[in-house]
């Protein structure tokens, strides 16, 4: 059986990367099935690209192969890998930061470097191109992969899993008092802010319906503080109000019901973001 490829990338659709991409994978196997996570990732955004990828890789079927292509340093000697998960997926991607969230959540149980010699497209009229690595490299072999014309173990040499490009994930600190986290992503589309604070630590300090006093810091410097209302449905606060809610991946989030948190309190994400939960 065939495998299922599922791409994300920072290409957008706007001119014919993603299109030049699937072409190379269906002329590879027309019977691979392609499947769209999102071309939005953010330019250049290693980080974000590793958090997409913990946000829905464990609801795939087990063996699916994820190709992620966000790659600043493409054509450089940083490494085009192929890692295997514990959980049960191949993700096909530069190894500049993007395994870091299902490493640290799932597990990597292997990764190879790609043989360029075998595992990359050479035709007579892109010999020269090293700027389109998702095409010619992680799309070629992704597809090679998924075909079953090699196996994982033809992809191309081991080496040491803890070689792998790692960005630094923060925790969330739990006080008698307070809970200090950081704003680990973002909800773009509607503009909400997810922390890095587990939803079952929260429960323990805060219930349902409860006022909890919010305060955020970018560098330190104080730039929201206000009692906000902790629902578990965006419907039961009042329109254009601030509330706290968990997320789909059971963290919790910050969100401006029907309106736009991030463009409206000139708010986003990153280390230099921090959010304290108390009761004061």
């Amino acid at each position: 059986m065939k495998k299922m490829l599922v791409f994300q990338t920072d290409f957008t659709y706007k001119e014919g990367a993603v299109a030049a991409m699937y072409g190379v994978v269906k002329s590879v196997d027309i019977d691979i099935e392609i499947i769209t996570a999102t071309h939005e990732i953010p330019q250049y955004d290693t980080w974000s690209a590793s958090y997409r990828l913990y946000q829905y890789i464990d609801f795939w079927p087990k063996g699916t192969i994820f190709v992620s292509v966000v790659d600043p340093g493409v054509g450089t000697s940083r490494r085009a890998c192929v890692a295997k998960t514990k959980n049960g997926y191949y993700i096909v991607t530069p190894d500049n930061g993007t395994l870091t969230h299902v490493d640290h959540y799932f597990g990597i149980e292997e990764v190879r470097v790609i043989d360029e010699t075998v595992n990359r497209l050479h035709r007579e009229d892109n010999g020269a191109v090293s700027i389109f690595h998702g095409r010619d490299l992680f799309g070629y072999c992704a597809a090679r992969l998924a075909s079953g014309i090699i196996s994982y173990e033809e992809v191309g040499p081991a080496y040491d899993v803890s070689e792998i490009v790692r960005h630094e994930i923060y925790e969330a600190k739990i006080f008698d008092d307070r809970i200090e986290g950081m704003f680990e992503i973002n909800d773009p589309n509607f503009g909400n802010l997810w922390t890095n604070v587990l939803l079952n630590d929260f429960k323990k300090m805060f219930n349902m319906g409860e006022n909890v006093h919010t305060v955020i810091y970018k560098n330190e410097e104080k730039v929201f503080d206000e009692k906000i209302p902790y629902f578990d449905s965006f419907g039961k606060a009042k329109a254009g109000s601030v509330m706290i809610y968990n997320n789909e991946i059971n963290k919790m989030g910050l969100a401006e019901v029907t309106g736009n948190l991030c463009e409206d309190h000139h708010l986003s994400y990153g280390e230099e973001y921090k959010v304290v939960f108390s009761h004061e």
